[in-house]
């Protein structure tokens, strides 16, 4: 099939796009043991044709700057890289997606648990010389079997996105397509850094206190046991959990099911991710929420989190076309999840959706602020160490110390050199994660501002964010959306300011 029209391109890309993620959703949810990408990519060879990148390009460089057309243009030209690049890695995609699914750990107690899997075990876990032990085995794994692939992954992808020649490198290139400054954003990080080294250095002291573990020798182990929060458990039933979230919705007049389109996977099975996820597989028809529930706080905030990814593209304007509705700036579907799961931040939400009551509520706000301000140092500390992977300015072999050595020094705790490329998002989707913070802390300001406090229990609010923000799709960008609804620039300001009220700085 010859795709000469960009209305040929459109449909045909929507069909991929389908097929690409329902295979994604199958394979990762557990309900196929292996994915099927590269048989996806022969059958959709035509809208990978160099001649139809060729015309991309042509159509974004033509088009008038600042126009409607030239937005429409540069979403279409990321789409395609990112498919081009897809179609080179699908093999290396599959090996993995079956390794993840048919690769076990053996624990020092003897027990073999699935890898997906282990994660949860080691932050469930009390004693904390067994819990560094095996995430020792997890670490031995992941280097073993995991981090070659990654690494080739990573190594692929960079030669072949550079041999585009859209830009000069990895790095101007991604920020040619996505419109976001590396060197901006990473020194905005760096400065959110400095500005909550004194903060943390308290917190860290005051957690480690508390834990018994002696400043230096905390590990990434302990701070995912730390922040499991196990003693609030009875506080967040999971026999009650989905219906309280409903019932949130319900009362901002906002069907959670978007009239049936959006479809709740929360089953336990061999196979299934221990990360949950959204899959859109038809934008805005069909949409999962995947998620592996395993107890507590954790699974509150995270389908929370996934809630606002698939009202999002639950509710995307369906007459939109393709690049509005699936492509775009990730940093938003991003902000409308952090909306959503920051509901765990705020007291109100707390006593009026869960158990906590007002005697623990405070100590529990408390523990989630300190378990943020550590999330986003850390996410800071990715990006710049993700800025040193991709530039290729330091050799592959010395970037597992540097990992460690960056993360380790924002954070205060130890990391695992064997996570050096399996704890990095890829195609620097960190950015979208901090600008998402940014850009939620915002949006929180002016809901609170046009609707009060108790915005997420307001009748008139989901309409509003329907209309306002869903229904838009990702057609702007997080920049956009801060000046459009709140007459704002991305910044880490409102964030900080929100983390000192709630840690007394």
């Amino acid at each position: 099939m010859g795709v000469n029209t960009l209305e040929q391109l459109r449909r045909r890309a929507d069909a991929f796009m389908e097929a690409v993620s329902r295979e994604g959703y199958l394979a990762s949810s557990g309900h196929k043991g292996e994915a099927e990408f590269q048989a996806i990519y022969r059958e959709y060879a035509d809208i990978l044709d160099r001649d139809v990148f060729d015309a991309c390009i042509e159509r974004y460089m033509t088009a008038s700057a600042g126009s409607e057309e030239r937005r429409a243009a540069r979403m279409m030209l990321e789409w395609q890289v990112e498919a081009h690049a897809g179609q080179q890695l699908a093999a290396l995609d599959e090996r993995e997606v079956a390794l993840e699914s048919a690769t076990t750990v053996t624990f020092p107690d003897g027990r073999v648990v699935p890898y997906q899997s282990a994660s949860i075990d080691i932050r469930n876990t009390d004693d904390r010389a067994m819990r560094q032990r095996m995430d020792d085995a997890r670490a031995a794994v992941v280097r073993s079997t995991f981090a070659p692939l990654r690494l080739e992954h990573l190594q692929r992808e960079k030669e072949y996105v550079e041999s585009l020649r859209i830009a000069d490198d990895y790095n101007t290139t991604f920020e040619a397509l996505s419109g976001i400054s590396l060197n901006d954003l990473a020194g905005a990080c760096a400065g959110f850094l400095r500005d909550t080294d004194a903060m943390w250095d308290d917190v860290r002291r005051e957690l480690l206190g508390n834990a018994g573990i002696p400043e230096g020798e905390a590990t990434r182990a302990d701070m995912l046991a730390i922040f499991r929060l196990r003693e609030y458990d009875d506080a967040f039933p999971s026999g009650s959990m989905v219906e309280s979230i409903r019932r949130n919705c319900e009362e901002m007049s906002v069907d959670p099911s978007a009239h049936g389109r959006i479809i709740f996977d929360l089953d336990d099975r061999p196979g299934k991710r221990a990360r949950a996820f959204c899959s859109p597989v038809r934008v805005p028809a069909e949409v999962y929420l995947v998620m592996r529930p395993h107890g507590g706080q954790t699974d509150y905030n995270t389908l929370l989190h996934e809630l606002g990814h698939v009202l999002h593209f639950g509710y995307a304007r369906e007459d939109y076309p393709f690049e509005y509705r699936w492509i775009g700036d990730n940093s938003v579907t991003e902000s409308y999840a952090m909306l959503f799961d920051h509901r765990m931040m705020d007291r109100g939400w707390l006593l009026r959706y869960t158990q906590l009551g007002p005697r623990r509520v405070d100590a529990f706000l408390r523990a989630a602020a300190m378990d943020e301000l550590h999330m986003l140092r850390r996410y800071c500390a990715k990006l710049i160490y993700e800025v040193q992977v991709y530039g290729g300015n330091v050799p592959w072999s010395s970037l597992p110390d540097l990992f460690v050595e960056t993360l380790s020094k924002a954070t205060g705790v130890q990391y695992q050199d064997a996570d050096a490329f399996v704890d990095l998002d890829a195609r620097y989707y960190s950015t979208r994660y901090l600008r998402a913070w940014q850009l939620q802390a915002i949006l929180n300001d002016a809901l609170r501002a046009q609707f009060d406090e108790d915005w997420w229990r307001n009748p008139a609010t989901g309409p509003w964010l329907i209309r306002e923000l869903f229904a838009e799709g990702q057609r702007e960008d997080a920049e956009e959306i801060a000046t459009r609804v709140a007459g704002g620039r991305l910044s880490f300001t409102p964030f900080v300011r929100g983390l000192e009220g709630a840690l007394g700085g």
